[in-house]
């Protein structure tokens, strides 16, 4: 049997129609760029998120920068951050000519341990920016309440956690400003780069949508010195097909998310590894579906690999350990749990459409590289 990370077939084929009509549409009008089809979807995406604002952009990573520039992020600024995430949550920061201040994660949720916030604040801090890695948010309630103590402004990065609630409040509308990515893995994939902003703020949104094209509120004027980030008709087309699907497949992910927890406990592995902790009034969406692997998580990775199981690492090695960024002068065991988790997490198949012999097959092959 074969069980890839990820398999996006089913389900693009199963919209191929609705797709293809989309793209259509976009052929029709000729709005190649920004245009009519992303205009609906940002409505769309705003209603979804519980926002007023929903802005189209290029990709993630510059969701993320468009955010610190509309927040006025400029050389010698820090932001807080996590040092266990994708490489654009860094990125942003240093592009900018500011300084990323690493906080370390709670080992269970590997989001920001937002009890050792505080202690990095200074008066250099311009903003605060927690990632909801996996699908999971961090402590919104604690980060919230700091922000509004210290007056510094939150960033979400919910790159991988569009629907994800906490308290019933949506990732993007706990925040300032929230930034999301449609990479093709996330739980809603374009056919393509692409990303947006969530705000409640008009002055905010305002800003963000000239500085996606080039700082200009009207053509050939431009206010500040923004980018060429706008997203493109046809995967503002796409994504209105795949929407209305987002909390259906979503659930899917959960409804595995469960099923592995009663496979790994009825085979007696939670010994050997741990599995995802899922804080209580959460919605974890399940973007990856991440298991620690104490001392042999390579070996396992190979073995399965063996076996035509799809599985990665997110991440091998965390950011302040990063070549790049050895300026910013970290050194080994500086953030300890978020080097822990580079060394055991090992992600494993966690798409829609896995079925449940798929799920059973991955866990079987866990239990007998055990034995």
């Amino acid at each position: 049997m074969k069980v890839p990370l990820l398999d996006l077939t089913e389900q693009n084929q199963s919209l191929r129609p609705q797709i293809e009509a989309a793209i259509g549409r976009v052929l029709d009008t000729n709005a190649f760029i920004l245009g009519g089809e992303v205009a609906a979807l940002e409505k769309e995406l705003a209603e979804y998120c519980g926002t007023k604002y929903a802005i189209g952009c290029a990709s993630g990573s510059d969701a993320l920068l468009l955010a610190l520039m509309a927040l006025g992020v400029v050389a010698g600024d820090e932001v807080i951050t996590t040092p266990y995430s994708f490489f654009a949550s860094v990125s942003c920061i240093t592009r900018l000519g500011a300084v990323p201040v690493f906080v370390d994660i709670d080992p269970k949720t590997y989001n920001l341990d937002v009890s050792q916030i505080e202690a990095k604040i200074t008066g250099k801090t311009k903003a605060i920016q927690p990632v909801h890695l996996y699908g999971q948010c961090a402590d919104m309630t604690t980060l919230s309440k700091i922000s509004r103590e210290h007056g510094i402004p939150l960033v979400e990065d919910a790159a991988q956690a569009i629907g994800a609630e906490q308290d019933c409040l949506r990732a993007g509308a706990m925040s300032d400003i929230g930034c999301f990515s449609f990479y093709p893995s996330k739980n809603l994939g374009g056919m393509g780069d692409g990303g947006f902003l969530s705000t409640d703020d008009d002055a905010l949104a305002k800003k963000i949508l000239a500085l996606r094209v080039h700082g200009s509120e009207e053509k050939y004027f431009h206010k500040w010195v923004g980018l060429n980030s706008r997203l493109d008709g046809f995967q503002g087309a796409v994504l209105r097909v795949k929407l209305p699907y987002l909390d259906a497949w979503s659930n899917a992910r959960k409804e595995n998310a469960d099923n592995y927890h009663v496979l790994f406990t009825d085979a007696g592995l939670n010994e050997h590894i741990a599995l995802p902790f899922e804080c209580v009034n959460v919605r974890h969406i399940y973007n990856q579906f991440v298991i620690r692997v104490p001392g042999r998580r390579n070996g396992l990775k190979q073995y399965l690999a063996g076996n035509d199981i799809g599985t990665d690492v997110y991440y091998p090695v965390p950011l302040h350990l990063q070549e790049c960024f050895a300026y910013l002068g970290y050194n080994e065991n500086d953030f300890p749990e978020s080097e822990k988790a580079s060394r055991e997490t090992l992600a494993l198949p966690i798409f829609p459409e896995l079925k449940r012999e798929q799920q059973e097959y991955v866990v079987e092959k866990i239990q007998e590289f055990y034995r």
